[in-house]
């Protein structure tokens, strides 16, 4: 049954939707191998998103919604203009810095892409930066935005791989901080090669004192969540009502940016995408009963010999094929696939599932930057009206920066694991 991983794959290749294709697959499969099997299907399927953390999907879905339309972005920008804008390359630190703000918020890449990238491509365009790289700055820097906490590819791996949600929110911390940085550097040194810079006074500390005022009730939430779920107060799940409360408070009262009206369209964006996602988890709960009851990961493992004993060996592999993967398969497909997969190989080996679910997060929202799916670079190329291969001279240097980082985060497991010991212990 092995071979129908290849199927699989092709049905993919050809544009058949995600969800579809793994349950058809499965259901094949049974009624090859037996089709009394097919008594499963809808248990399966309900078993699969019968699960009180999912509860979180559409909560900070409907966080960021409301958050994306209520000027919260605005304000980051301008806090982040405040620090970095004066440096070498200040305006695309500028969208790397709101990028993580603003990941923090909402947890989502084409969020942030939007929504910086809207705001931010203009005024770079404007101040003299070469659009190809303005517009490749903002996809790439948008990456960080399902590796900093909140996070939905991070719950959904934790559903899958009954690991602590909580656990992976910490852990993601320090590998988006990574990427941001590394993006800030290969700025920093396109910005002193091409003489970008805004300004040549940097912002005193009365300045950005006020510059943070106006931003500091965005920023302090991530801080809420983190902290409410490393102090016990509330649970990951309940950590997302305590984000939609505080969004509503935020936009509604404080910034005073949305009204009631805007909650219908908000609520409907809402109920899409996370009918589309429950959708996935289910056929993806039952491709992983599939999978287990046809010893599949097994079969893998044999296939693979000695390199499976290896950590090194096969997180190289796993890296290798989930970057080729992630070039045409979303981030949330590509996590529902393969978990099932590679998680029994990873276990094996005897490597941390808490360090992998970041690796996979890492390695597969750079594929969110490549061709041919990309979906934050048509994001982008769409504001800033260019196609997207002229975006590649400016964007293979900032791919090769965040594969530097996926290196250190697969090789070095502190990096992942030594906040999660530190505050869970």
């Amino acid at each position: 049954m092995i071979w129908l991983i290849g199927v699989l794959f092709v049905l993919i290749l050809v544009g058949a939707p995600i969800a579809f294709s793994l349950g058809s697959i499965s259901i094949f499969g049974m009624l090859l191998s037996d089709p009394e099997l097919l008594v499963n299907v809808p248990r399966k399927l309900f078993s699969g998103i019968d699960n009180f953390t999912l509860v979180a999907v559409p909560l900070f879905i409907l966080a960021g919604e409301i958050m994306t339309k209520g000027g919260i972005s605005k304000r980051l920008i301008d806090f982040s203009k405040t620090i970095v804008g004066p440096l070498p390359g200040g305006l695309a630190m500028v969208v790397i810095l709101a990028s993580m703000f603003f990941s923090a918020l909402t947890g989502t890449a084409i969020a942030a892409a939007a929504a910086i990238g809207g705001m931010m491509i203009p005024a770079m365009n404007k101040e003299g930066y070469d659009v190809r790289f303005s517009s490749s700055i903002v996809a790439s820097a948008s990456t960080i935005g399902p590796i900093i906490p909140p996070s939905i590819v991070l719950i959904l791996y934790g559903v899958i791989a009954s690991v602590s949600i909580g656990d992976l929110f910490i852990a993601g911390v320090i590998p988006g901080v990574l990427m941001g940085l590394a993006l800030m550097v290969y700025s920093y040194i396109v910005g002193k090669k091409m003489n970008y810079r805004s300004s040549d006074r940097m912002a005193t500390l009365k300045e950005i004192a006020v510059g943070a005022k106006d931003a500091i009730l965005a920023l302090i939430m991530p801080l809420i969540i983190i902290g409410g779920i490393v102090s016990g107060v509330f649970t990951a799940t309940e950590s997302g009502v305590i984000a939609v409360v505080y969004a509503i408070i935020i936009g509604m009262f404080v910034y005073k940016e949305i009204t009631i009206k805007d909650f219908w369209p908000i609520l409907l964006d809402t109920a899409k995408t996370t009918a589309t996602i429950i959708f996935l988890i289910g056929s993806a709960s039952l491709f992983i009963w599939f999978l287990s009851y046809h010893s599949i990961p097994n079969q893998i493992i044999d296939m693979l010999g000695n390199v499976a004993d290896s950590p090194i060996m096969l997180l190289l592999i796993i890296n290798i094929i989930l970057l080729i993967a992630g070039t045409f398969i979303d981030t949330i497909s590509a996590v529902s696939i393969f978990t099932p997969l590679f998680l029994p190989l990873v276990l094996a080996a005897g490597i941390d599932p808490i360090h992998f679910g970041i690796v996979m997060s890492v390695n597969l929202t750079i594929g969110m930057v490549t061709p041919p799916l990309g979906v934050c670079l048509f994001v982008t190329s769409s504001i800033a009206q260019i196609s997207v291969p002229r975006m590649f001279r400016y964007l293979i240097p900032q791919i090769i920066a965040l594969i530097i980082v996926l290196i250190i985060v697969t090789y070095i497991p502190d990096v992942v694991l030594f906040p999660v010991e530190l505050f869970v212990e």
